[in-house]
């Protein structure tokens, strides 16, 4: 039995080791988007595939949880041919890899002749090969064209380093100084954490060491046990969806049933879509990830993060679906499909949290890169942002402006205009929050960013891989959604839409002082917009988060050369008030769910909300998150009905004969930006 004070000494210590990596490779990377925009995870594993220790609020859950995939197909593979001086590289999402920009390195280290504490470093690079520079496509149809697969390999042996395949893996790769500096600064920050970890091991002993992070995972497990059994037992439904297609939107959906059972949760994802050939696809480790970052974020967000409160988690994914995809799948989306389980879960968590919930988000990583031969020097730049946007209203507080999602760890929001133009032929024009972005609510969502950059190279490509670039990010309990990612480019004062799909762009060319414009999606906003209080409203006038026009239309308040005029203000509310279109909800019985959710409206709705077929509306739940369908049948008459399927109904805990207002989504067309 280890007494607690070592216990706590041990765990801060390796908490610091983690950090400690965190700043080494910060400052020998030779890549912006790691010691700029810190794209990288350092975690502390062991020999059973745990996770020991990571950087709480730093590091990304997305790379650090996969890893005990990773571990597992190290082990399978290599079994006990694992040697001290080996090092193994690992970026395969079919076995615990996210996509093939996210390199992870696994440093084994021994103590008493079996694997002890070691660290393992993942971390993007910023080309890895495929179609276009960058890697990352919105038209990739399959794996092999987004780079280079690298199945878990001894990239040095007890001490050796195979060069040959390190010749193969580089030379597969554009800027290939990059990525082999990038390489040995992963080293290094390794090297230097099996240092401080062998100290540990010397002044406590091995033994210590193990029954402390045996203690700790049972400690993290008792409290995630605790905070399920606070929830009310029993079976909650939501759906998310995803923008596929090519040249029109066609959505690809996860269904995510949670079932609260004493101390347990099982995550089941049978239902979602199968497999698609276009990015949106991720291999086995994903979705659990997903899953677990919004359990653990609700239920139990301040402590440590470790394996043990894995244990009272089952996430059931279907093989051969965008949730644990088949090859040759690409995965390049695979930010995308994990944001789209947390929706998923955190909607159906909603109805057993009692309304506990914050407005969605951005939707994923926002991929956008520029890249092609720089004229000053000859060789390939890759310009890499990934902006964010604004985070979700909450009861009782409005969401964060252009930032991090309680989803992602602490990355840099966008790199340094006076680094970015220092590395890479092009000026930032322009770097702003976007006003009117935020969705309405009682309590509004954050905002997000405008970034504006002229590209002065010739020969550039653009490529984006986004989400919530056609579908907003909704509101909850009756909150409005937040402005949809757009990127675009403006040539000779023109706007040109890149793709048919926005928010799926290849290698689209770019001409010489072309500006492409990056627009992040605001959060979705919380409770009834027109039960903001009039001083928070003239705040985001006065600060020009809203505009005059938006404040009247989405809040009903009125201004007058920046003061509200409270009578016109009452009126404009109860006008609004009475212009939402309500309708009763019905079982359809014989709805096709095919792609989306399939639903059927009167023609009166249907012309009073703007929509025809294949429009998207959302059915408002003022308890949680709505339900967003597609217009698939119109039938004659005002009657002021919508029909679902049970199933639909069910995601809404509501019954037939209930009224909801209903809303318009999206149009069903598609157009450029104006």
């Amino acid at each position: 039995m280890i007494d607690p004070i070592t216990l706590e000494v041990l765990r801060e210590a390796f908490g610091s080791i983690v950090r400690e990596m965190r700043v080494t490779l910060v400052r020998t990377a030779y890549s912006s988007i790691l010691y700029e925009g810190e794209d990288f995870s350092c975690v502390l594993m062991d020999g059973f595939a745990q996770i020991v220790a990571m950087s709480k609020g730093q590091d990304h859950p997305l790379h650090i949880v996969p890893i005990a995939w990773s571990m597992k197909a190290v082990g399978e593979k290599f079994g006990d041919d694992i040697h001290p001086g080996d090092i193994f590289l690992h970026n395969d999402p079919y076995t615990g890899g996210t996509h093939l920009n996210d390199v992870a390195m696994i440093y084994p280290l021994f103590a008493d002749g079996s694997l002890f504490v070691f660290p393992v470093v993942r971390a993007h690079w910023g080309d890895v090969g495929g179609m276009s520079p960058g890697s990352l496509s919105g038209n990739a149809t399959e794996i092999f064209q987004e780079g280079v697969r690298i199945p878990p390999i001894r990239i040095v042996d007890r001490g050796r380093p195979n060069q040959a395949v390190l010749d193969v893996i580089f030379g597969n790769m554009r800027g290939p100084r990059e990525r082999q500096g990038d390489f040995q600064a992963m080293i290094g920050t390794c090297k230097k954490a099996a240092e401080r970890i062998e100290g540990l091991a010397v002044r406590y002993g091995a033994a210590t060491i193990r029954s402390a992070i045996a203690v700790l995972m049972d400690r993290a497990e008792t409290r995630m046990r605790q905070a399920i059994a606070g929830l009310p037992d029993g079976r909650y439904r939501y759906e998310a969806h995803l923008e596929s297609g090519r040249v029109r939107l066609e959505p690809l959906t996860v269904r995510a049933a949670v079932t609260v059972a004493g101390e347990t949760i099982t995550v089941d994802l049978t239902g979602t879509s199968p497999q698609t050939a276009g990015p949106t696809n991720v291999g086995p480790a994903m979705a659990p990830t997903g899953a677990f970052t919004v359990i653990k974020s609700f239920l139990d967000p301040g402590t440590d993060v470790n394996s043990g409160s894995f244990r009272p988690l089952t996430v059931i994914t279907p093989p051969g679906t965008i949730v644990n995809a088949n090859p040759p799948a690409p995965c390049g989306g695979m930010v995308e499909v994990k944001y789209c389980v947390e929706t998923a879960v955190m909607g159906a968590l909603a109805q057993a949290l009692d309304g506990r919930v914050a407005g969605d988000h951005k939707g994923g990583g926002n991929h956008c890169y520029v890249g092609g031969p720089d004229p000053r020097t000859g060789e390939t730049f890759i310009f890499y942002e990934y902006p964010a946007g604004g985070t979700g209203g909450f009861e009782g507080g409005d969401g964060n402006n252009a930032v991090r999602t309680w989803t992602e760890s602490d990355m840099t929001t966008l790199q340094p205009i006076e680094a970015v133009e220092q590395l890479y032929p092009l000026r930032v024009e322009r770097t702003a929050l976007r006003d009117d972005s935020g969705g309405a609510g009682r309590w509004r969502g954050g905002l997000g960013l405008v970034r504006e950059v002229r590209i002065h190279a010739p020969a550039s490509q653009l490529s984006v891989l986004a989400e919530r670039a056609v579908l907003p990010p909704f509101g909850v309990c009756g909150g409005g959604a937040g402005a949809t990612n757009r990127f675009w480019v403006r040539r000779n004062d023109q706007p040109i839409q890149p793709s048919a799909l926005p928010g799926k762009i290849s290698g689209f060319p770019i001409q010489p002082e072309d500006l492409l414009i990056m627009e992040s999606s605001g959060g979705g906003g919380f409770g009834d917009a027109l039960d903001r209080d009039l001083e928070s409203v003239a705040r985001d006038l006065a600060e020009g988060y809203v505009s005059p026009a938006a404040a009247e239309a989405s809040y009903g308040v009125v201004s007058r050369a920046g003061v509200i005029d409270a009578a016109a203000t009452a009126a404009r509310r109860a006008s609004l008030r009475e212009a939402r279109i309500r309708v009763r909800l019905a079982t359809g019985r014989d709805l096709d769910e095919g792609r989306g959710r399939a639903i059927r409206l009167d023609a009166d709705t249907a012309a009073r909300l703007g929509v025809g077929l294949q429009a998207v509306v959302e059915l408002v739940n003022p308890q949680g998150a709505p339900l967003r369908a597609w217009v698939t049948s119109i039938v004659p008459g005002a009657m002021r009905r919508a029909e679902l399927s049970r199933d639909g109904l069910q995601m809404l805990a509501l019954s037939d004969g209930v009224e909801v207002e209903i809303r318009a989504v999206h149009s069903g067309f598609l157009v450029a930006p104006r």
